[in-house]
Formats: C-alpha cells, sequence, structure tokens
C-alpha cells in the first residue's frame, strides 16, 4: 500500500462502543498480522502512520465521542502526523453517506458487514483459513466471543437491527474452535456476547441451542469460567440455568437486560413482556440456580415516562434486589419506532431520574456487599494498580462490576485465580486478603 512515508505501514486501531466492537477490532487485527501488516491497538508509542476507528452508533453519546474521535485523528492528519485515516463500525454504518460529505478528509467509510473491503484498502485478502484467529486487545487471561451478529428484535427504542442488520449465529462447531484456540492463547475466561444470546441458533438448527453450546464450551479443557452476558427475557430457554448448575466452570451470573418495570412502558418499548412475567422469570432464575448473580439494564426518559412510573422501577428494584445495575438515558434515535413519540423529557431530568435509581441501586448494593464479609471466594486476578492487585469473582464482569482490591506483600500473578477472604466492603468494590 502506498502512503506519503518510505518506512512500513504501522495501523492503529482504536475501539469506541460495546464488547461487540471490540472483537470486530480484534478479528480486523488478526486478519491484518496474518497477512504481514504491523497492527496495535490503541497505540501509545503514536510510531503508526494509518488508523482504523471503529465506531459506535448506539445513542447520542456514543455518537458525539465517535465523531469526536474521527475528527481528532482527521486533524493528525492534516498535520501530517498519520497518513491514512479509515472508518468502520456502526455509526459509519449508519450514516456512511452523511459522514463522507461532513468529513471529507477520511480516506474510506466501511460498514459493520466489510471486514473484505478494508483489506482491500492494504491490498491484503480475507483468510478465512483464520477462523477464531484474534489479536486480543483485552488482557491475555479472558476474551469475549461473539456467539452471533445482528438482532430480530423489534424494541422501539433500539437503532442496532438498523447497524447490523438481523440475527444470524455462528455454527457450533465454529464457536468451539475459536474458544479452543483462545485457550491455547492463555485465555481462562470467556464472557459470550451477542445482541441477544437466547435467540441463538434459531436460525440455523431450528431451535434454540444455547444450552447445547454451553455445554461443548464447558467440556474444554483450561478454560475455567464462562460467563453470559446480554440475555433477552422474553421466552427465556430455562434449559440454560440447568446447565449453569450442572458445569462448575459456567459462572453463576447472567446478564439480563430487563429495561423498565412499568407494564405502561414495557408495552411502548415493545419488550413483548409484562412486569408479572419478569417476577415469574426472576423468580424461576433463581430457584434453578440458588445465588447466582443477576445483571439488568435500565432505561429512563423513555417518551411518556412518569414519576409514577420511576417509582414503580424503583420497588421493583427493592422487590428483586439485583447485585447489578446500570442505566442508560433514553436517546431519541431516527429510524425507530419510538422516533414517531415525542421525546417529552427534558435531557436533564432523564440525567435526574437515572441518578435517583442509581442512588436507590447504591444501597442495595452496599447491602448486598456486606453480606459477603468474612466468605471466601475464587478470585480471577486481573491487574495491578498503585501497589495493589485487583481482581474478580465469578460474580462480577469485566469493567462493569465490583472489582476485589487485595492488599499484602504477597505477590500475585496476573491471570491466576485465588482463594479471597473479604475484609471490607463497599457500595461497588469489595477488600480482602488472600489465603495462603
Amino acid at each position: 500500500m502506498k502512503s506519503k512515508t518510505l518506512k512500513k505501514d504501522k495501523v492503529n486501531i482504536i475501539t469506541l462502543g460495546c464488547s461487540k466492537n471490540m472483537v470486530d477490532s480484534e478479528v480486523l487485527s488478526g486478519q491484518l498480522r496474518a497477512n504481514g501488516i504491523d497492527v496495535v491497538h490503541e497505540n501509545t508509542k503514536k510510531d503508526h502512520n494509518i488508523v482504523v476507528v471503529n465506531t459506535c452508533g448506539f445513542i447520542d453519546k456514543a455518537k458525539e465521542e465517535s465523531i469526536n474521535t474521527i475528527l481528532e485523528q482527521v486533524e493528525l492528519k492534516k498535520h501530517g502526523r498519520i497518513d491514512k485515516v479509515y472508518v468502520t463500525g456502526c455509526l459509519s454504518e449508519r450514516y456512511k453517506e452523511s459522514l463522507e460529505q461532513e468529513i471529507p478528509e477520511v480516506d474510506a467509510f466501511f460498514g459493520t458487514m466489510e471486514l473484505p473491503a478494508i483489506l482491500k484498502q492494504f491490498e491484503a485478502d480475507y483468510k478465512s483459513e483464520l477462523v477464531g484467529e484474534r489479536l486480543l486487545a483485552t488482557p491475555k487471561h479472558y476474551a469475549y466471543l461473539k456467539i452471533s451478529e445482528g438482532c430480530n428484535r423489534t424494541c422501539s427504542f433500539c437503532a442496532i437491527p438498523l447497524m447490523r442488520g438481523k440475527h444470524v449465529s455462528k455454527p457450533i462447531e465454529e464457536l468451539v474452535l475459536e474458544a479452543e484456540k483462545l485457550v491455547r492463547m492463555g485465555v481462562k475466561e470467556i464472557m459470550l456476547i451477542a445482541q441477544e444470546l437466547t435467540y441463538y441458533g434459531l436460525d440455523i438448527y431450528k431451535k434454540r441451542m444455547l444450552p447445547d453450546l454451553l455445554n461443548r464450551l464447558a467440556d474444554i479443557q483450561g478454560l475455567e469460567w464462562i460467563r453470559l452476558h446480554y440475555a433477552y427475557p422474553t421466552k427465556f430457554p430455562l434449559e440454560v440455568l440447568d446447565v449453569m448448575r450442572e458445569r462448575e466452570n459456567i459462572c453463576n451470573y447472567l446478564d439480563i437486560p430487563l429495561q423498565h418495570a412499568s407494564d405502561k412502558m414495557l408495552k411502548a418499548m415493545k419488550r413483548q413482556i409484562t412486569k408479572a412475567e419478569m417476577n415469574d422469570l426472576i423468580a424461576a432464575i433463581r430457584e434453578k440456580v440458588p445465588g447466582i448473580c443477576l445483571r439488568t439494564t435500565l432505561i429512563t426518559g423513555f417518551p411518556g415516562e412518569t414519576l409514577d412510573d420511576v417509582e414503580e422501577l424503583k420497588q421493583f428494584l427493592d422487590q428483586h434486589r439485583f447485585d447489578r445495575v446500570g442505566i442508560f438515558t433514553y436517546s431519541h434515535e431516527e429510524n425507530t419506532t419510538a422516533y414517531a413519540l415525542q421525546d417529552d423529557v427534558p435531557q436533564e431530568e432523564k440525567e435526574r431520574r437515572a441518578q435517583e435509581i442509581m442512588e436507590h441501586q447504591q444501597e442495595i448494593s452496599y447491602e448486598l456487599n456486606q453480606e459477603k464479609v468474612g466468605k471466601i471466594f475464587k478470585t480471577i486476578i486481573d491487574k495491578k494498580e498503585a501497589g495493589r492487585y485487583i481482581g474478580r469473582t465469578e460474580f462480577d464482569s469485566v469493567e462493569v462490576d465490583n472489582e476485589v482490591i487485595i492488599s499484602g506483600s504477597q505477590r500475585l500473578q496476573i491471570g491466576e485465580f485465588y482463594n479471597v477472604r473479604i475484609e471490607k466492603a463497599y457500595d461497588y468494590d469489595l477488600e480482602g486478603v488472600v489465603l495462603s
């Protein structure tokens, strides 16, 4: 590939948004590396001459961050600091034409499914034999495994089907092969991700196959933790929980976004479930897997939401005492069905409601964490910061959940497991000591 410099090209990939985008960047990196092209993630040395920005277009804040990042890279190009800027990912998929007009300095824009086209820019070939080969952007002891692409759900607030298309499952054999390769690379924890985990297999096997996939993955020697993210509650396949209970290396952890608790809001969001049905589902989950950690995400400020709806949501949190809760404020996204509704909750009020709910959940989190004091948990060590080791239990996923802060003089290995006794607990973090 020709560029302004005589030295060998070096590509820096900047990834924005969710873990699904990170996997896409890792796959692109693996393909580039296999074609003899030097590639890095989030390069701090700044010795690269080409940048690929993998964008997010999910909500307003994510779009703003993506655009600002593109503009920063274009500015570097204008000043001769880099030679080429390419843009891919969800924002590019959704707004390609307008972005080409507004930021013409970008050398090329690509959608979410255009990996071969990106490779052509580097005079590189897509190597189909590299299924499962990735250059990990995560620490080597954990990785994300994307089991499907796209989504068939019709939630009124969500623009992801516009950017990622319909649900397409990866074959079980391909996923097992990928997971085995990751384990050989040193990965001990795999987080299953998809837009909708529980839909897995319906398109290619004509039935929900997540339990079968889990059993196959759990058979992989050296894979110590398997974690489930983004499970849609409607028609949730309860047999998943049987596998979780029976297989020791499947974490007793489930990320199940519920979005709201008011029937009026659930209907407006087109969630295809009622609060009573969610109550029954949560009870069934906890009955099948006692002690399971439940994480959920919620939306505040959806069109028509009232203060009574917010109170109902807080009561729902009191009733179910989720271990982890994340909050989004509603973003009015064009071409979604909710876009036809009046965005009648001011942004400041959306933020206030989100803060109110999180403060409410904070008390629940504190109380639940206090119950862990004195108990011993298998803990994986993620990193060392300021002289202290930082780890996680099976009830905590990367970046979004609790961390276990470990003090003491002993040397620990990053990526290894230790038994840790919890000595102190706070709203969102734990402190403990390693048992010798």
